[in-house]
């Protein structure tokens, strides 16, 4: 398809006395953000707290003040779990256009897969919101080099597309190309709205909105935006997210400090800047008439027609006689220490929530949940998100004691023999339990989670932490009878009764190593899951690395001589009994006795 430049916007509204702002919203939530792709992966999404309905409640109580209607461009991925929220959209009088399915950018699609997601998010948007979807907008926007998107979105049937990004050099030999213009010939064609630039020295600018906003002085950037609207027929096109409105969203801990700079810099800043250009709608310095506000299908001439809505799907309804059918299943208790952990909460609570329904067939949940002497909300938070269920036990330590000894306290309170151990911030995903409980045959007495194993892995760990923790668990195999790859995993599931009556004298992190060398000694049956480590992503870390390596080194003289004491003990005893690996086994599995 070739491109031809379209200066003349529709006459109606492109009367310079009465210049247009095209205000365009993005729904998307906190974690969708593309700068933590790399941390968050989508189908974690649902685990986190979500914050959308609030902050594009906010929104538009703030269009409301001034009677403006808005574009809002909404996650096919947000539609299909909150339609009502798309239908709020579409009664307050605005237009809902669609952001795609799954927040990625076109580096992440081939034309196959743009054509799908495309597809897919308008069908979700149209059904939730009973009107025609004619806009589109690609996230984190494209370039010159990506042109087929709009050949795609005009091939579709879309009216308009808003997905270029002019900025620095980017279309310099096509400079219509920075406002809003007609992409293609024909049938095929499209209107392009670009955010718009200001042009400094041939360079492109953004003053549209959003992180520009936030970052720029408004003292700078509202002078820039008042020349443009003088200087141009073509309406002026503005953005905001609704997570910008939102400045005490939970932070991600583990993105890098200049990403975290551009997320996080002055969120509760766009609220009242963007109040600001409103005020236009009432008045406009240096204009005979204040400033027209529109939505792009209005500003087209256009008006979404209704479309009908697909019936709810019911489900069957499950009869007694199958209800009587159903084998009663194994009562499993998972333990979670806490300490400090209010941020991490509400994504653990959505994690659990959903770990009970993966496992309904299979096995019965409780919870035990161990506040361990917080110093912040985590009793409270405890309480408001697990206090009405009734297969959760929360209990506390009255001052901090440790990791371990919050594990045993939960040990302690449990009413079944099977126990599961996880960790509050989910570092290891608690879905693996649904492979981990299986191992727990008769003759096992502990499943251990293993990131070092060569199935096993880590991802965005920091450095510090993983040659600290794979050094003292490579020493630990030369000391212990089980020759493990991973001895420092919190992530593990017991049978109670053979850890019941093991002495443990450390009560924080090494007490977590303690335990499994206690066993070990013991003469229990470990067997070692590979699995995967992942960064934490709220809060902060409580070990403390000069510590640990001391105390790794106390525990493991500790082992030795316990080694020794019962080599003497029992002298003809043979030479080891090595781990049982879940998957693939370790290069050496001697067995010691």
């Amino acid at each position: 398809m070739t491109s031809a430049p379209a200066t003349a916007a529709p006459s109606a509204l492109s009367a310079p006395s009465r210049p247009t702002i095209l205000l365009t919203v993005e729904v998307e939530d906190y974690f969708h953000a593309g700068r933590f792709a790399k941390l968050i992966r989508p189908d974690h999404w649902p685990r986190f707290e979500s914050r959308v309905i609030a902050n594009t409640e906010r929104s538009l109580e703030l269009l409301a003040s001034f009677e403006v209607r808005a574009t809002f461009f909404v996650l096919g991925w947000i539609a299909e779990r909150l339609p009502q929220l798309v239908r709020r959209l579409v009664e307050a009088g605005h237009e809902v256009a669609t952001m795609g399915y799954a927040h990625r950018d076109i580096g992440q699609l081939d034309p196959t897969a743009f054509r799908q997601d495309l597809s897919r998010s308008r069908e979700i948007l149209e059904d939730a919101g009973g009107r025609r979807v004619l806009g589109h907008r690609i996230p984190n926007f494209i370039g010159p080099r990506d042109l087929w998107v709009l050949d795609t979105v005009a091939e579709e049937g879309f009216a308009y597309d808003s997905s270029l990004k002019p900025i620095h050099g980017r279309f310099r030999d096509e400079p219509w190309r920075r406002t809003a213009h007609v992409h293609g010939r024909g049938s095929r064609s499209i209107w392009e709205f670009p955010l718009s630039s200001a042009q400094p020295l041939g360079l492109s600018v953004p003053i549209a909105g959003a992180g520009y906003f936030r970052h720029f002085p408004h003292t700078l950037v509202k002078p820039a935006v008042l020349r443009w609207l003088q200087r141009n027929e073509a309406p002026f096109v503005m953005y905001f997210r609704v997570w910008e409105l939102d400045p005490d969203q939970p932070r991600i801990g583990p993105a890098s400090q200049l990403k975290k700079l551009r997320h996080y810099r002055n969120l509760g800043k766009v609220g009242w800047v963007v109040r600001d250009y409103l005020r236009w709608s009432r008045s406009l310095p240096g204009f005979d008439l204040p400033c027209r506000y529109a939505t792009v299908s209005e500003y087209l001439g256009l008006v979404p027609e209704a479309v009908p809505r697909q019936p709810a799907v019911r489900l069957r309804e499950v009869t007694p006689a199958f209800r009587s059918a159903v084998v009663p299943r194994p009562n499993v208790t998972v333990v979670v220490p806490c300490f400090n952990e209010q941020a991490s909460l509400p994504f653990l609570a959505n994690t659990l929530e959903q770990l009970e329904k993966d496992l309904a067939g299979s096995w019965q949940l409780n919870f035990v949940l161990v506040d361990d002497g917080s110093l912040d909300d985590t009793w409270r938070s405890l309480q408001t998100l697990f206090g009405s269920r009734p297969n959760c036990q929360i209990l506390r330590h009255e001052r901090n004691r440790g990791i371990a000894a919050a594990i045993l306290t939960g040990l302690a309170a449990a009413r079944t023999e099977i126990v599961a151990c996880i960790d509050s911030d989910c570092t290891y995903d608690p879905q693996e339990l649904r492979r981990m409980l299986p191992l727990m045959t008769d003759d096992v007495d502990c499943v251990t989670a293993s990131p070092y194993h060569p199935e096993g892995g880590v991802q965005n760990v920091p450095p510090w932490r993983l040659l600290l923790s794979r050094s003292a668990s490579r020493l630990y195999r030369l000391v212990l009878r089980h020759k493990l790859w991973t001895y420092t995993s919190c992530f593990r599931v017991y049978r109670r009764h053979a850890v019941a009556g093991l002495i443990v004298r450390e009560s924080g992190f090494l007490g977590v190593t303690e335990i499994l060398g206690a066993l070990d000694l013991a003469g229990g049956r470990i067997v070692e899951y590979p699995t995967v480590l992942n960064v934490r992503l709220f809060g902060n870390s409580k070990m403390r690395a000069l510590r640990a390596v001391a105390g790794h080194l106390r525990l493991m003289a500790g082992f030795v001589a316990a080694r020794v004491l019962q080599a003497r003990s029992r002298p003809a005893a043979a030479a080891g009994d090595g781990a049982v690996v879940a998957k693939g086994q370790p290069e050496s599995a001697d067995r010691a006795g």
